[in-house]
C-alpha cells in the first residue's frame, strides 16, 4: 500500500515519544477541524483519541489539542491543510499532506526537501492516486469473512491488514469507501464490533513503479525526509 513503506520508519524511530505524539496531536486536530469536536459524531476524532491513547498521550494533551483545533483554546490557532506533488528518486509519485498555520513557510520548506540534492522534483501527480476514505480496523473473531464485512458496512473494497499489524486472534482489514461515506462506514464497522484504529481520507496509488532494493532504499530515505517535517501530517508514496 502506499504507506506501507513508513513500517521500518517506525521502528527506527519508536523511541522518539515527542515526534509520535506530535504526530497523533496532528491527526486528532485534523479530525476536529474535519468533522467537529464531539467523538460520539465524529468517527475519525474518536480513532484518533483512541490511537492516543493507546500510545500513552495524556488525556490534558488530547483535550488541548481538541481546544486549539476548534478555537475554543487559550491557544487557539487556525490550521489549513496544504498539499504538495511530485515525485521521489526515481520517479515514485509522491503526495505530502501538511496541516500548517504559515502557508509560506510550509510551502518554503517543503521545496527545499524536494530540491535536496536533486532528488525530488515537484509535478501534478493526483491523477495517480484515487481519493477515498480508509478505515483500518480489527475483530477478536479471527473467523470472519472481510469481504462479507465490507458488504455489510457498504464498504466498495477491503483487503487484509499484515499480520504484523494485527493483534494475535484477531482478524484486520482495511476498508476502502467513497469520501463520502467515510463517518457512515466507520460506524457501521463499530456497531460490528470492529476495533478501528484508523478512519480517514487516503489518496491510494493506482499503479507502482518497479524498483530494485538500492532504487527502493533511496526513495524511503526521501519519504523519511519529508515525514520527518513537524508540518508534514500525511504521506501518500506509490510504493508498496
Amino acid at each position: 500500500m502506499g504507506a506501507q513503506w513508513k513500517q521500518k520508519w517506525r521502528e527506527l524511530a519508536a523511541d522518539q515519544k515527542g515526534k509520535i505524539v506530535g504526530k497523533l496531536v496532528r491527526e486528532i486536530q485534523v479530525a476536529v477541524k474535519l468533522g467537529g469536536a464531539t467523538p460520539e459524531f465524529n468517527a475519525r476524532l474518536a480513532a484518533a483519541i483512541a490511537v492516543a491513547k493507546k500510545q500513552s498521550v495524556t488525556r490534558d494533551t488530547i483535550e488541548r489539542a481538541i481546544a486549539k483545533a476548534s478555537g475554543t483554546g487559550a491557544d487557539a490557532i487556525q490550521y489549513q491543510t496544504v498539499v504538495f506533488e511530485g515525485f521521489t528518486p526515481h520517479r515514485v509519485p509522491v503526495m505530502v499532506e501538511c496541516l500548517t498555520d504559515n502557508n509560506n513557510r510550509t510551502s518554503s520548506e517543503v521545496r527545499m526537501l524536494f530540491k535536496a540534492g536533486n532528488l525530488g522534483t515537484p509535478g501534478s501527480v493526483g491523477w495517480m492516486f484515487e481519493h477515498v476514505g480508509l478505515i483500518e480496523a480489527q475483530h477478536t473473531d479471527a473467523g470472519i469473512d472481510l469481504e462479507t464485512a465490507a458488504l455489510e458496512a457498504d464498504a466498495d473494497n477491503v483487503e487484509p491488514l499484515d499480520a504484523e499489524d494485527v493483534e494475535t486472534g484477531r482478524i484486520g482489514g482495511r476498508f476502502f469507501c467513497e469520501t463520502t461515506r467515510l463517518d457512515a462506514v466507520t460506524k457501521t464497522l463499530q456497531a460490528a464490533g470492529w476495533q478501528v484504529t484508523t478512519s480517514e481520507l487516503h489518496h491510494q496509488p493506482k499503479d507502482y513503479p518497479d524498483l530494485s532494493d538500492p532504487q527502493r532504499e533511496e526513495v524511503v530515505n526521501f519519504l523519511q525526509a519529508l515525514d520527518g517535517h513537524p508540518d508534514v501530517h500525511r504521506v501518500y508514496a506509490a510504493l508498496k
